[in-house]
């Protein structure tokens, strides 16, 4: 069976275009599952029985791998029997009736509104940086943006007279989010005390900017978070997307509709906002414990 892995893998680069990475991945995830049917000698495709799969995964789980690693490396045996099923190396497919592993739904990690006072707090200062980073978390926390989101936003995309922008999300859908009035005072103040010295004659078409005028990435803004959250003194452990699941859960918890907040988010199932409903029942339950005479 090993022959085909290396067959698969040229598959994988020339038929999908995936990169290196994801081949090493399949790599490694296939050939543990291999090595296993060496050892059952399952020497042809057809060979290989449901059965064999279920016990892989079976002694996976034991060994200690977590349900979503597990999913994907399901995921991979799967594309590996397809291919093989597409280039006639063989008739049947034993692994169409296996069954991903759910893998447990970790609820977001989210600030308090204390905490997300301390944050905001900690971008006081004139600086030019200070005055960026207090508007670019503003306008995070405002509107529940993705990092990658934020740093591509348009100066033409913000409107903050109407106090609304637009942004293009995933399946490159566009969305209409409103911006609070405070997250709209720190724009302007960015835009006029900073971005209009850094950019003058309006060539990036970018609304944040770096120190050196360029447009801001992931990364420079991931560091920027971190930097005010240890300033802040804010012990939970933050990333950018932790303060998209604050605007969503303090937006819920204030009583929100979940369809609004959906819409806000750019998600495209409700299913995946409701896990925020989830975080609310926890936060009523933990207050309910701490602060009810019987709780």
């Amino acid at each position: 069976m090993n022959r085909f892995l290396d067959l698969f893998l040229a598959w994988l680069t020339v038929e999908k275009g995936l990169s290196a990475n994801t081949r090493s991945a399949y790599a490694a995830d296939l050939g543990r599952y291999l090595d296993y049917l060496e050892r059952l000698q399952r020497d042809t495709p057809d060979s290989i029985q449901p059965s064999d799969i279920a016990e892989f995964l079976g002694k996976e789980r034991e060994r200690g791998l977590a349900p979503r690693s597990r999913a994907r490396l399901l995921s991979a045996i799967r594309m590996l029997h397809r291919f093989l099923l597409i280039e006639r190396y063989a008739v049947t497919n034993p692994s169409a009736i296996i069954e991903a592993p759910r893998p447990l739904k970790k609820l977001p990690t989210f600030l308090s509104m204390a905490e997300v006072d301390r944050l905001l707090g900690a971008t006081h200062g004139s600086r030019s940086e200070d005055i960026r980073d207090r508007a670019m978390l503003e306008l995070l926390y405002a509107t529940g943006l993705r990092v990658s989101e934020l740093v591509n936003l348009k100066q033409r995309e913000v409107n903050l007279e109407i106090g609304y922008l637009m942004t293009i999300g995933k399946g490159n859908k566009e969305r209409l989010i409103p911006i609070g009035a405070a997250a709209c005072h720190r724009v302007a103040d960015y835009l006029e005390q900073v971005r209009s010295k850094q950019d003058p004659e309006g060539l990036q078409p970018q609304l944040f900017l770096s120190r050196l005028g360029e447009a801001m990435t992931r990364q420079a803004f991931w560091n920027i978070i971190k930097k005010r959250a240890l300033l802040a003194g804010v012990r939970t452990s933050i990333s950018p997307h932790t303060l998209r699941h604050s605007f969503a859960t303090h937006l819920l918890a204030n009583g929100a509709d979940l369809r609004s907040v959906q819409i806000m988010l750019g998600h495209a199932d409700l299913s995946t906002t409701q896990i925020y409903t989830h975080v609310t029942r926890e936060r009523l339950k933990q207050l309910h414990r701490e602060l009810h005479p019987r709780g």
